[in-house]
C-alpha cells in the first residue's frame, strides 16, 4: 500500500455547470487538502463536457463565454494537460500529404526514439528528421511558407524533441 500512496495524484472535482468557472466551497477544501498533499485539482463538469459534444464549434464558445470559461480551460482539457503533465509526457505530430498525426512520448526523448514510437524500424535506422513547431506552421500557414522563412529544421540524432514539434 505505501507504494500506491506515494504516487502524486490529480483530483478531479465534478461540479455543477454554474460552479465551473469560480469553483465553490468543497472545491476550495480539496484544494487545500490537495495543496498540503503536493496534488493537483482540476475542476470539471461531467454535464458541461457531455453537452460540448453535441455543440458546433462556434457554440461551444457562445456556450462557455456564458460559464465564464474558455474553451482551452474546459475541465476535460484541464485535465488532460494536468495528467501528461503529471506523467512527464508530450505530443509531436507526423504530417504527409494525407495525414496528420499526433504522438504521445516522454518528455526529453530524442529524435531517434520518438521515432520509434511510430515503428521501430525508424528508431535504428534514424538519420535525420525534418522539424517544425506547430506554432511556426500554423503561423506561416503552409510547410513551404516555412520553409522559406528558415522555420523548418533539419535536426540529427541528439536533437530532444519539443513539445509540440
Amino acid at each position: 500500500m505505501g507504494l500506491l500512496t506515494r504516487k502524486k495524484t490529480i483530483y478531479a472535482a465534478n461540479v455543477a455547470d454554474e460552479d465551473l468557472a469560480g469553483g465553490n466551497e468543497m472545491v476550495d477544501r480539496l484544494r487545500e487538502m490537495a495543496e498540503k498533499e503536493g496534488a493537483t485539482v482540476v475542476v470539471v463538469s461531467a454535464q458541461v463536457e457531455s453537452e460540448l459534444v453535441e455543440l458546433s464549434d462556434d457554440e461551444r464558445v457562445d456556450f462557455l463565454e456564458s460559464l465564464g470559461v474558455k474553451l482551452e480551460d474546459t475541465g476535460l482539457r484541464r485535465l488532460v494537460k494536468e495528467a501528461y503533465e503529471l506523467l512527464g509526457l508530450q505530443t509531436y505530430y507526423t504530417s504527409g500529404p494525407t495525414e496528420t498525426r499526433a504522438w504521445t512520448i516522454q518528455r526529453g526523448w530524442t529524435a531517434p526514439k520518438a521515432a520509434g514510437v511510430i515503428h521501430n524500424d525508424f528508431e535504428r535506422g534514424f538519420i535525420r528528421a525534418e522539424t517544425i513547431s506547430y506554432d511556426h506552421l500554423v503561423k506561416c500557414g503552409s510547410e513551404s511558407e516555412a520553409k522559406n522563412k528558415g522555420l523548418l529544421r533539419s535536426e540529427g540524432k541528439d536533437y530532444v524533441v519539443q513539445e509540440g514539434d
